[in-house]
């Protein structure tokens, strides 16, 4: 498994990358491939207490990179010579078997769609994070690719997440849900009555395992394995999410060093705490993927730090390896509205 990572793409770029590609490699052996400016790289390297790269490390040298303030439409296009076009265009070719990325999600997409390619019959590529639920996780597909969607986008998405949840989560049957205001059928806008009509059909066809419409804090409680949306809200579900983990963190950290009484008790619970902060940290997903890209593309959030880089290149690992893509590829023909 050779994973390819943009050395320059994040807030932290590229020590934080490059610490968190060695450390993937030390301890899963990952081969990787650090594409960005090649001294800036070797700089990181020998700052992260190496003096020679290990092997099964390589660098590739790309001259340009993406900055946060360039267009996301045309950057790739414009600086040919990026870390994340010429990653792309490697992950196209054949070079690695999953690109990882924290630069512009904007950006990586429009990458992706154009020199990747979507999987043939996929209308719309969709980011798919796994978020922590009461009983376990759920796929949330869509969460910010697409801001307006079609009810056949949604159709799509709730395939896609079905599959990604059998081959990469490991749930034999994954439960499906529509995000929505209610739990009746009638709820939401046109756009929402609409996939859910399409929705219940491809469930009573046996193709999917459709329960129905579900709200977002029902969906935190364990209501579903994946939850489909539009992008637009799906996106404004999992900002909110991320907020609510940061408060209660915060609140709860005020909470037990209020008084010696809290402080002890803080002492008592402290391991529940750190998994109870584990949860919450995105940094232990590491990356979300690209559903519906004809090879695995994986975004890491933009202040990833080294932890979060490994984990994503382990996320990277798991989805090149998991099947998914020759799932869809292979199951293509029902996920058309017209399905026969």
């Amino acid at each position: 498994m050779k994973i390819i990572v943009d050395a320059m793409g994040g807030d932290n770029a590229p020590l934080a990358v490059v610490q968190g590609a060695l450390e993937a490699h030390k301890q899963h052996g990952t081969n990787v491939i650090l594409v960005g400016r090649t001294e800036e790289v070797l700089r990181a390297v020998e700052a992260s207490g190496e003096k020679n790269l290990p092997a099964g490390v390589e660098i590739r040298d790309a001259t340009e990179v993406v900055e946060i303030s360039d267009d996301p439409a045309t950057a790739f296009k414009r600086k040919k010579d990026s870390s994340l076009s010429v990653g792309l265009r490697m992950l196209k070719e054949g070079e690695g078997d999953a690109f990882v990325s924290a630069g512009s999600t904007g950006a990586l997409l429009a990458g992706a769609t154009l020199v990747v390619k979507r999987i043939r019959g996929v209308r719309r590529a969709a980011m798919g994070p796994v978020l922590p639920t009461a009983e376990g996780r759920v796929l949330l597909c869509d969460c910010g690719a697409n801001a307006e969607c079609t009810p056949e986008y949604l159709l799509q998405f709730a395939y896609l997440g079905n599959y990604y949840a059998k081959r990469v989560m490991g749930v034999e049957r994954p439960r499906v849900a529509l995000l929505n205001i209610g739990a009746e059928a009638e709820k939401g806008d046109g756009l929402r009555q609409e996939a859910h009509a399409l929705l219940k059909a491809a469930g009573e066809a046996g193709r999917l395992y459709f329960v129905g419409n579900l709200e977002a804090g029902d969906a935190m409680l364990g209501g579903a394995d994946v939850l489909v949306a539009d992008g637009f809200t799906g996106n404004v579900m999992l900002k909110a999410l991320e907020g609510t983990g940061k408060f209660l963190l915060k609140e709860l950290k005020k909470m037990f060093l209020s008084s010696t009484k809290t402080k002890i008790a803080a002492g008592l619970v402290k391991g529940n705490l750190s998994e109870m902060k584990k949860l919450l940290d995105p940094s232990e997903v590491g990356g979300t993927p690209f559903l519906g890209i004809s090879k695995p593309v994986i975004k890491a959030h933009g202040s990833s730090d080294a932890r979060a880089i490994r984990n994503a290149i382990f996320r990277a690992e798991e989805y090149a390896a998991s099947g998914f893509i020759s799932d869809v590829q292979e199951n293509i023909e029902l996920m058309k509205v017209n399905a026969g």
